[in-house]
């Protein structure tokens, strides 16, 4: 028994060493840590269990028989964070590039059918050169395989993607099937088709970093939703969105104990907003000053900055916050700000996150551009994904609510079980300007000084109007509240809605507007 359990030990060590030392170091020379490494500082210290370390390639083609992939080019496996149950997969770039084949593709697969049993949520980390060609059609069936099963896991268990160096052609679709992209500065990189490709195709001269890298999905694509410094960096925000999850479907998100209290007054709050409702301010703040300790955890802030999503707490409770940034585009919606507005929605419905919008938004960008881009089908994606929410759904007006946009940011008429108004808030079809040039305009066209009748008339159209008591008198709005007093609002709402029970017709699934 004891040449058993010794053989044992160094199989153990021989797949534990990957590509070996001279592999391992250049893998560190690039700022990147091996698979192993970044499993530790992903999970909770010791609690990674490891499954399938032994399996093995059955390729014989081109002298594959030879080959040795120590874990098959992927670790796979499960562990904690922060005490709760996760499954992990971890692409090896030392052992053959991490490339997929049938078996690596075999392990993740498996990985994600136990997480749908079980009920946990599922994290990937790729760093791959693809797949391998060497088993050609198997290769291809691994990514299919894949695909399938993220598809199926999708709304049951939240799915994570860390993107920790090249990840190319079909390899990036499981990530964009997922919930939540992470990449890394300097060292991640996706695209379907490289720039050399790209040059002989269209003559293009274009960069890696400037196709795929992680600015350029972060910012202009939309493609991933965090970009981080360095890996260690990355890991510690995989583990802090983590804890605003649900492990499933079947659950609530975790609540956890705050010593900021709900009853907590935003005093700053009463000066925030500028004079003038043409002037611009932060939202951001207003979200900072009323979540728990402040700390917000920002989804896409880079991208479609005109709508701001993430992760906060109120009262220990978590909640999914999307709201208008008048910093930018003065908080018009526009396509990309619909897709990643209703995006951000479906996630949080499908796993049990509450919603709550913060509202001041004049309208739906105008120009060419965006009616020849789809805006109407886009826009429609964010009516869809509110009406379809089943979440507890808090809306708070800030400012402006004009028109179809007031609408689509989850007013009373999208189902808001909650919509509160500050004095401050708008609620009209358009601003007062443009309101009074149209309903008066044969009495300002006839007036002997029609500039002085103009402002007379938006001054009549603002004081009946522009303001949240309209809406309140019919019932849109729940109440108004003084400024100072919108946590409080917001974190007894949540409470009260806790036990929410809404269902839908029965039906295979909605036609989302795509």
């Amino acid at each position: 028994m004891r040449d058993k359990i010794e053989r044992l030990s160094t199989l153990k060590a021989g797949i534990v060493a990957g590509g070996g030392e001279r592999k391992v170091e250049k893998q560190h020379s690039l700022g990147k840590m091996t698979a192993r490494e970044r499993i530790a500082a992903l999970l909770d210290a010791s609690s990674f269990v490891e499954i399938d370390a032994f399996v093995e390639h059955r390729c014989t083609y081109f002298g594959m028989e030879k080959v040795e992939i120590p874990g098959e080019g992927v670790v796979t496996g499960y562990g904690n964070i922060d005490g709760r149950l996760v499954y992990v997969f971890a692409q090896d770039f030392t052992a053959l590039g991490g490339t997929l084949g049938e078996m690596h593709a075999s392990k993740i697969c498996k990985i994600l059918e136990l997480a749908l049993k079980v009920g946990a949520p599922v994290i990937g980390i790729n760093d791959s050169g693809g797949a391998r060609i060497q088993e050609a059609v198997d290769a291809m069936r691994g990514y299919g395989d894949i695909f399938y099963r993220n598809t199926i896991a999708s709304g049951v268990v939240p799915q994570i993607s860390i993107i920790m160096g090249p990840c190319a052609g079909g390899a990036t679709y499981s990530p964009a099937l997922t919930d939540f992209i992470f990449m890394v500065d300097k060292t991640s990189n996706m695209f379907i088709t490289g720039p050399q490709v790209i040059k002989a195709v269209t003559g293009e001269d274009v960069t890696v970093d400037a196709l795929g890298g992680p600015m350029t999905h972060n910012r202009i694509s939309g493609v991933a939703h965090f970009l981080s410094s360095d890996e260690l960096t990355c890991l510690a925000s995989v583990r802090k969105l983590i804890g605003f999850l649900p492990l499933s479907n079947r659950e609530l998100p975790p609540i956890s104990s705050s010593l900021d209290s709900g009853d907590r007054l935003c005093p700053e709050l009463s000066d925030i907003l500028p004079d003038s409702s043409n002037r611009t301010y932060d939202m951001k703040k207003i979200i900072a000053s009323v979540v728990d300790h402040h700390d917000f955890f920002e989804v896409q802030p880079y991208y479609a900055q005109n709508v701001i999503t993430g992760f906060a707490r109120f009262g220990g409770r978590p909640a999914g916050i999307i709201a208008n940034q008048p910093q930018i585009m003065a908080g018009c919606l526009d396509i990309n700000a619909s897709d990643k507005a209703s995006r951000f929605i479906s996630i949080c419905d499908s796993f049990n996150v509450p919603l709550v919008s913060f509202v001041d938004v004049p309208g739906f960008m105008p120009g060419s551009n965006q009616e020849y881009g789809g805006i109407i089908r886009h826009g429609a994606k964010l009516l869809y994904a509110y009406s379809d929410a089943t979440v507890p759904k808090v809306t708070v007006i800030v400012r402006k609510a004009y028109g179809g946009a007031y609408i689509a940011m989850c007013s009373r008429h999208l189902g808001a079980d909650m919509v509160l108004a500050w004095p401050s808030a708008e609620i009209a079809v358009m601003g007062s300007e443009g309101a009074a040039n149209i309903i008066f305009k044969k009495e300002i066209d006839a007036s002997a000084n029609p500039n002085e009748t103009r402002g007379a008339k938006i001054a009549e159209y603002t004081k009946e109007f522009s303001n949240p008591y309209q809406a309140a008198k019919r019932g849109y709005v729940d109440d108004v509240i003084e400024p100072s007093e919108t946590r409080k609002h917001i974190a007894s709402a949540l409470v009260m809605l806790a036990p929410k029970c809404e269902s839908r017709p029965a039906r295979k699934h909605g036609n989302f507007p795509v």
